[in-house]
């Protein structure tokens, strides 16, 4: 990529060399990649910032020190441009309390302008008049993981490459159009954007195939599975679908199961999976629908993870 020198910052001279090009920038680009798909809490893996110089790519993971770059984000006389940058914003403030100023947002500004496809790609050709693809694969690739492939730097680096070039653009549309007042409040709106932690939809389970065709009993199964499913995504950070599918949870509603071993036996699930969570899940299956007061399963085939006892199932 001749054309979009960049440098991924893994060293404090590094580091020293992005901070000397950004404060010597005019306007930055940013971007970020981050992982929504399979976390329950978005991780995020990588911050690109396109200054007069280079794009420097800062990586996370690492144990450099990039908290200087607040200063340039709060910066009310340096521009910020991005493309769709709600969740850039959110994630940043999330996870370093980066306060943001002076923002400039192409997806926002071409909207205003009347485009209708938003995507980077289209708005770079409609206002550009370059033709580029973006692997569409490689947004959900997995950032996480190092060192990063050559495909995915060069995506990243792709992602602020036209910044500067569609800022111009389209603050002439917006200024040629009179609609500077309402641009800067949709760019000020944005910097007020604050990442909110994911809530339990209570009546998610309801929403389920085949919910209706249970019984009352095996539906209150299911919605014990649905939360207990939301708060092991959480507790684990790891996405919902992931922990188990909305097909397992309503055929775990049905089952009579009153040990890990019988749950192993049943094969609906994984063995890793009843490893992890077989004993909460036995749990689960064989509480008692009054008042949610636990009662002893059915004596068990025996082996780990097994109860003793009466037992009150999700299945009757």
């Amino acid at each position: 990529m001749q054309d979009n020198p960049w440098l991924l910052v893994d060293t404090n001279s590094k580091a020293k060399e992005a901070a000397k090009d950004i404060a010597g920038s005019s306007l930055i680009g940013i971007d970020t990649e981050y992982d929504s798909f399979r976390y329950f809490r978005e991780r995020l893996c990588l911050i690109q910032i396109k200054a007069q110089g280079k794009t420097y790519l800062f990586d996370p993971f690492g144990e450099l020190d990039f908290s200087f770059l607040g200063e340039y984000f709060a910066d009310t006389s340096l521009c910020k441009i991005m493309h769709a940058g709600d969740n850039d914003i959110r994630i940043l403030k999330r996870d370093y309390d980066f306060v943001f100023n002076n923002v400039f947002d192409t997806h926002r500004a071409a909207s205003l302008l009347g485009c209708r496809r938003l995507s980077l790609a289209n708005v770079v050709g409609e206002y550009l008049g370059i033709e580029f693809e973006k692997n569409k694969k490689m947004q959900r690739s997995k950032w996480d993981r190092r060192p990063l492939t050559e495909e995915q730097i060069n995506y990243a680096v792709l992602d602020t490459a036209y910044l500067f070039d569609l800022h111009g653009k389209l603050e002439e549309g917006i200024i040629s159009q009179s609609l500077e007042e309402e641009a800067a409040k949709i760019f000020t709106d944005m910097t007020k954007n604050r990442w909110k932690k994911k809530a339990l939809d209570n009546n998610g389970h309801k929403k389920i195939a085949r919910y209706y065709t249970l019984t009352d009993k095996q539906k209150e199964c299911l919605r014990r599975l649905f939360r207990w499913r939301f708060e092991k995504a959480k507790e684990i950070n790891r996405a919902i679908f992931m922990i188990m599918s909305d097909q397992a949870l309503v055929h775990l509603s049905s089952l009579e199961i009153g040990s890990v071993n019988e749950l192993m036996e049943d094969r609906l699930l994984p063995a890793e999976k009843v490893r992890l969570f077989g004993a909460e899940l036995v749990e689960l299956l064989n509480i008692g629908d009054e008042n949610n007061n636990p009662l002893s399963p059915r004596p068990s085939k025996g082996g780990m993870g097994g109860f003793s006892g009466e037992n009150t199932k999700c299945v009757y």
